[in-house]
């Protein structure tokens, strides 16, 4: 099963791939769609949606798992980034993908069993589980293979 994993953001928004076969986790790719500062919004929402429409055309996921918005102190942040993942859920579903959407307790809880693990130890899991030999950077791309991987270790297909 592959999955694409995506961190939403307006500026940098991370993405990972993983293969899963069995209880094992293989990189595929990972990296960020970056639009540049000052452009507008509905510039950075179509490059979003286009470079990950084409990102799913290529290595073709059967699953794509969405971080659920983190409600910041920054209320135009998050409709920027609200903005953002509707986009990401649109391109998943516009090409056949099921969707899912985790919170950021449910990735940390399915990568360390600790729901208050920082940065850090989920960057170090994102290594181990996917036998790396260093953090993926940047920080967006780890961060989208967290949440694919949490997909891998909590998806259960229905009977």
């Amino acid at each position: 099963m592959i999955i694409l994993g995506v961190d939403p953001g307006t500026a940098t928004t991370g993405y990972g791939l993983i293969n899963k076969e069995g209880q094992k986790h293989t990189l595929i790719k990972y990296g960020c769609v970056l639009t540049p500062a000052k452009t507008p919004l509905c510039d950075r929402l179509d490059a979003i949606f286009d470079e990950l429409s084409e990102i799913i055309d290529e290595y073709k996921p059967e699953h794509i798992a969405v971080e659920e918005l983190f409600f910041a102190a920054n209320s135009k942040t998050a409709i920027a980034v609200g903005q953002a993942r509707g986009v990401i859920l649109l391109a998943g579903k516009k090409k056949g993908l099921a969707v899912h959407e985790y919170t950021p307790l449910e990735v940390k809880m399915a990568l360390t069993g600790y729901g208050r693990a920082d940065k850090n130890q989920i960057q170090q899991m994102v290594k181990t589980l996917l036998g790396l030999k260093e953090i993926p950077k940047p920080d967006d791309a780890a961060d989208a293979l967290a949440i694919a991987i949490c997909h891998a270790n909590t998806f259960r297909p229905e009977a």
